[in-house]
């Protein structure tokens, strides 16, 4: 095809990206939209091929586009469009800024991945491969090269729909005069090698054997010889990967040995449980268990006047192929580039990252490639510090990678702008908004110049800008920006994808701080709908924007409605995540919440009490979420006038307050506000003065005498003077809150 070809009057090929034995992949721009995509075309079958397979290859081919196409997941590449044009079949597909596996091991010279990335990889694709399997696909090919890991940190799979072909024409033969054998040996099932019955577990044998790759840096049957992968396979046990690599968590070794059970039902049921065991392993509620590993046979081998063990025939003359962290044979076809589908800036002279050539008037020397590998890996390890909470040592680091990369690449090249994106990232998480607000509209500005307004990495800038207003309490001007990059994502991505729901989802967030609750309820609503619909009813990013829906309810007074919906939260997240995940947890507390609201104390009393025992089993009984739900304890005991009760309560819980954050802490305060209430109950008048006073004066020394909380203290402090029978000095008391409330509402000019 001629690089000006434009397919169905609408998509114009620009540049290859990648070529395999079956297909082409071309960077194109949609000329309709105005955004650029990857287009795959099925290359014309020669005559050399069977008529019946060639018509058997179109007609799956189109089949399976439709199948990509109705996919919509984060952790599935996009389709957006399939058909024929001129006798060629193409898929157009988004165009994905990254890397695949294959590439990630080959950029780190064959050393595995971060554990903390391994992780966070395996994680994602359980998600993606729980969602396709759903839909009835499975994938059949997987692979480090058909998985993407983007810029932004999300994992995508590529190539699925062409992968089902391999079973559809029977997974029988090599496919004589492609030059591709349907499946690649390092990752292929057991049941696959035998020619058996293929389902899901196939793919999560052979995710499996990805993630023992880029954990350990080789596959688990690591030879060059293709008869003794397929051998291995089938009837080696793998060495655990820790064996290769100590620092792997215990339960990741567990995981990837169960993937790897030679039988489909000793493995994971399905990809869903898969994704449970990593994300409780992940955060430590899951403890590793021991598991006993059986000394490995050894390979069969034929003996003389014997018979080798049976493999199909189609494993005859195999090559082994390439795994992930070898280069290509010689000879082979550049497939795995094709499958990248990468918009990664191209490879200039000595193997630098460029954008092309260098702005008019700029003389920049090619920067030294060691140079710019050194500063990828220190990009790398300064993420690394922030996904471990280490937010100022990351941003001093991203600091540092960002000046460097801006001398060497320029102040617009992507590299430079990724690394002042993080530089804002982590002055956000280390309460520096304006400095924040300040380094993502940079970023913005430069992503727009080079990459286009509507351009992912663009608005991931913009978003982020609007996130920080909002922190900034400047909400009117956040709501503008996400108003505009939704109606951006929209024109570009479409209503229902991820991104675009992210988005809305920020924007009802956003509506609701401007006082818009109505409409914030109702955009929330919509945007849990969507997502149920999109990644599952019960996945964690639907079961936030629930958990924002609940919110919303409960401030218009819909206590009602917010229990049902916080129950709902809580229910499926103890599926998902357990019963004793925090964000489980989270949902229970405000479920507490709505229960007091209802008056319903007795129940919520209960609810608070067992889940302070579980807070304290879980993150011991110091931690500051232990402590609100003891607070909560404590004002329920209060509701049903165990007065006694809840003022012990609510002293132990200052005590350990005042001790662990501080006398002038916003949770301190609350809890001896709720000790003067129980003293007032009690008739203890003059102690409970003491303690409204002592919060009073706390609030006004931190936030001001005229902030509307340090002014209710004052009220509190008027009211028990009132019980004391001192109404002089409650009658000034008044008179000073009142003005200061004048004041407060007095435009200044």
């Amino acid at each position: 095809m001629a690089e000006t070809r434009l397919i169905q009057s609408r998509y114009r090929l620009l540049d290859l990206i990648g070529r395999g034995g079956m297909g082409e992949v071309w960077r194109a721009r949609d000329e309709s939209l105005g955004r650029q995509v990857a287009v795959k075309c099925l290359k014309p079958l020669g005559p050399q091929h069977d008529e019946n397979f060639t018509r058997v290859v179109r007609e799956r081919f189109r089949r399976e586009a439709r199948v990509a196409a109705a996919l919509q997941h984060r952790g599935v590449t996009v389709v957006h469009d399939f058909g024929e044009s001129d006798g060629v079949l193409y898929l157009v597909m988004e165009l994905l800024e990254g890397r695949n596996l294959s590439q990630l091991l080959e950029d780190n010279k064959q050393h595995p991945l971060p554990v903390e990335d391994v992780v966070d990889i395996a994680e994602q694709v359980a998600d993606a491969l729980g969602y396709t399997h759903r839909q009835g696909i499975v994938h059949r090919d997987l692979k480090p090269a058909n998985i993407m890991r983007l810029d932004d940190g999300a994992v995508k799979i590529c190539d699925f729909g062409i992968a089902r072909l391999g079973r559809d024409i029977g997974f029988t033969s090599r496919l004589t005069g492609t030059g591709i054998a349907m499946g690649t040996p390092h990752y292929m099932s057991p049941e696959q090698i035998s020619g058996g019955e293929v389902d899901h577990r196939s793919d999560l044998y052979s995710l499996g054997c990805v993630l023992y790759e880029i954990a350990t840096g080789v596959p688990p049957f690591d030879m060059d010889d293709a008869w003794g992968v397929l051998v291995g396979h089938r009837d080696t046990v793998p060495e655990p990967p820790r064996s290769h690599r100590a620092e792997l968590p215990g339960f990741f070794d567990d995981v990837v040995l169960d993937l790897l059970a030679k039988t489909p039902g000793e493995r994971p049921a399905d990809a869903g449980d898969l994704r449970r065991r990593i994300t409780l392993g992940r955060t430590g509620e899951q403890p590793a268990a021991g598991r006993t590993v059986l000394p490995a046979p050894p390979v069969p081998v034929a003996q003389p006047g014997g018979t080798a063990p049976r493999l199909p025939s189609w494993t005859r003359n195999m090559t082994t192929g390439h795994r992930a962290a070898r280069a290509a044979y010689p000879g082979t076809a550049a497939i795995e580039q094709a499958a990248a589908l990468t918009g990664a800036w191209t490879t200039g002279a000595g193997g630098a990252l460029t954008g092309g050539p260098p702005p008019s008037g700029t003389d920049r020397p090619t920067p030294a490639p060691g140079l710019l590998a050194t500063l990828a890996g220190r990009h790398s390890s300064a993420l690394d510090l922030g996904r471990l909470g280490r937010w100022e040592e990351a941003g001093d680091a991203h600091r540092a990678v960002a000046a460097e990369r801006e001398r060497a690449l320029g102040p617009d090249h992507p590299d430079t702008l990724a690394s002042r994106y993080e530089v804002g990232f982590s002055l956000s998480r280390t309460g520096h908004p304006a400095d924040a607000l300040r380094e993502f509209a940079l970023v913005a500005d430069g992503r727009e110049r080079v990459l286009g307004p509507d351009h992912p990495q663009t608005l991931a800038a913009r978003q982020e800008t609007a996130y920080v207003l909002g922190r900034l309490g400047r909400h009117f001007e956040a709501h503008q920006v996400y108003a505009a990059v939704l109606a951006s994502r929209e024109r570009s991505m479409g209503p229902n994808h991820p991104d675009t729901l992210r988005c809305r989802h920020n924007l009802a967030f956003n509506l609701s701080r401007l006082g818009r609750l109505e409409d914030s309820c109702r955009m929330a609503r919509e945007v849990a709908d969507a997502r149920g619909r999109l990644l599952g009813e019960t996945h964690p990013d639907t079961l936030v924007t629930l958990y924002e829906v609940a919110c919303t309810l409960g401030r218009l007074d819909r206590w009602t409605e917010a229990l049902q919906t916080y129950r709902e939260v809580a229910r499926a997240r103890a599926t998902t995540l357990g019963a004793d995940h925090p964000d489980t947890l989270a949902a229970r507390y405000e479920e507490g919440i709505s229960l007091g609201r209802l008056g319903r104390s007795a129940e919520a009393l209960e609810l608070y009490a067992a889940l302070a025992e579980v807070r304290a089993r879980v993150s011991g009984p110091t931690d500051p979420e232990t402590l609100r739900a003891r607070h909560g304890l404590g004002v329920n005991l209060g509701r049903l006038a165990r007065w006694e009760e809840a003022l012990a309560e609510s002293r132990e819980v200052c005590a350990i307050r005042e001790r662990t954050l501080g006398p002038d802490h916003p949770d301190t305060l609350v809890s001896r506000r709720e000790v003067a209430v129980g003293l007032g109950w009690l008739g203890r008048w003059a102690d409970a003065l003491v303690h409204y006073r002592a919060v009073a004066e706390s609030r006004e020394r931190v936030l001001g005498a005229d902030h509307a909380d340090a002014l209710a203290s004052r009220n509190d402090e008027a009211h028990c003077l009132e019980r004391l029978g001192r109404g002089t000095e409650a009658a000034d008391l008044h008179r000073r809150i009142d003005d200061l409330r004048r004041q407060r509402a007095t435009p200044q000019h």
